[in-house]
C-alpha cells in the first residue's frame, strides 16, 4: 500500500497565478453548524478568483427544515445533492467537508462521482468502502468516553418506535473541544447560531457500503488538524490508515477543530494548492 504524502504549510500567496483556472469549491459544514462557519474562509477563496458555494444542510443554519423532519443522512444531505444535480454536465467541483461533513461528501461522491474533481476531508469523518457507513462513527464513539462530551446534550427524536439520537453542543464543549484556539468572537457566534443535529448512526448502521467503483474511485485529500480535541489527531491518523485510497495528506499545526476560523490562511493555501494540483 502506497503511503500518502504528508505536507506542511509553506509561505503562501492568495493571488491567482497566471494560467490558473477558476474552480468551484463547495463547502460542507459539520454537525450542529451551518454555512456561517465558513464566513472567514469563503472570501479568501473568492478573492483568489474562485467560485465558492457554502451551503446549509437540512435543519442547519438558516435552512427552514426542522430536525424532527430529517430522518436519515440522505434527508440531511439533500441540499448538497441539489447543488450537484444543478451543475452543468461538464462542471466538476472541489468538495470540502468538515467534521461530520465528511459523510455528506461520501454520499455525494457515491451518487455523483462525475461531478467531483477532488474531495477534501478537513479533520472529517472519512468512511471506507469495505465496512458499513456507520463503521467510522462507531469506532470513534467506542474510543470516546462519555465524560469527554462534557455538556453536550443527547436526546431521542422522531418516531418513538424507531428513535434517532439528536446532539446539541453545550458551551463547555464548544469552548474547550471545538473552539479552544479561536477568537472569543467566533466562539460567541457559534453559541448563538448552532442548532441541534445528529450523527445519524441509527440510519447509517442499516445502509449499504459506499461503492468502491464510485466513491472509492475519486481522488481525496485529508487535512489533519494537530490540536483538534474533538476528533483527536490519533483518530484522524487512524482514519487515514483505514482508508488506503487517500491520495494525499496535509497537516496544519496549531489548528483546533475549526481550522476555517483558527487557521483560515493556512487552510485557504492548501485548498488553492489542491485546486491547482488536481485540475
Amino acid at each position: 500500500m502506497r503511503k500518502p504524502k504528508l505536507a506542511t504549510v509553506p509561505k503562501h500567496n492568495l493571488n491567482m497565478e497566471a494560467g490558473q483556472q477558476l474552480k468551484h469549491f463547495v463547502l460542507v459544514h459539520g454537525a450542529c453548524h451551518g454555512a456561517w462557519s465558513w464566513y472567514k474562509l469563503k472570501p479568501l477563496l473568492e478573492s483568489a478568483g474562485h467560485r465558492v458555494t457554502a451551503l446549509d444542510l437540512s435543519a442547519s443554519g438558516i435552512n427552514p427544515r426542522q430536525l424532527d423532519d430529517v430522518r436519515t443522512l440522505c434527508d440531511y444531505n439533500l441540499p448538497l445533492i441539489e447543488v450537484l444535480a444543478s451543475l452543468p454536465p461538464e462542471e466538476k467541483v472541489i468538495l470540502v467537508g468538515h467534521s461530520l461533513g465528511g459523510l455528506n461528501l461520501a454520499l455525494a461522491m457515491d451518487k455523483y462521482p462525475e461531478k467531483v474533481l477532488v474531495a477534501v476531508f478537513v479533520t472529517a469523518f472519512m468512511p471506507d468502502s469495505l465496512h458499513g457507513p456507520s463503521y467510522v462513527l462507531n469506532q470513534f464513539l467506542e474510543r470516546t468516553s462519555a465524560e469527554s462530551w462534557l455538556d453536550t446534550q443527547f436526546s431521542p427524536f422522531g418516531d418513538p418506535k424507531h428513535p434517532i439520537t439528536s446532539m446539541f453542543f453545550g458551551p463547555k464543549f464548544l469552548s474547550s473541544k471545538l473552539y479552544q484556539l479561536c477568537s472569543i468572537e467566533d466562539l460567541t457566534l457559534a453559541t448563538t447560531l448552532i442548532r441541534p443535529g445528529s450523527l445519524f448512526v441509527e440510519d447509517l448502521s442499516k445502509a449499504s457500503n459506499f461503492s468502491n467503483e464510485r466513491y472509492g474511485s475519486l481522488k481525496r485529500v485529508f487535512i489533519v488538524c494537530c490540536e483538534d480535541k474533538a476528533i483527536p489527531e490519533e483518530f484522524q491518523q487512524w482514519m487515514i490508515k483505514n482508508s488506503p485510497i487517500v491520495t494525499e495528506v496535509k497537516e496544519i499545526k496549531g489548528a483546533d477543530h475549526m481550522p476555517m476560523l483558527s487557521k483560515r490562511q493556512e487552510l485557504c493555501h492548501y485548498l488553492l494548492e489542491i485546486a491547482t494540483k488536481y485540475a
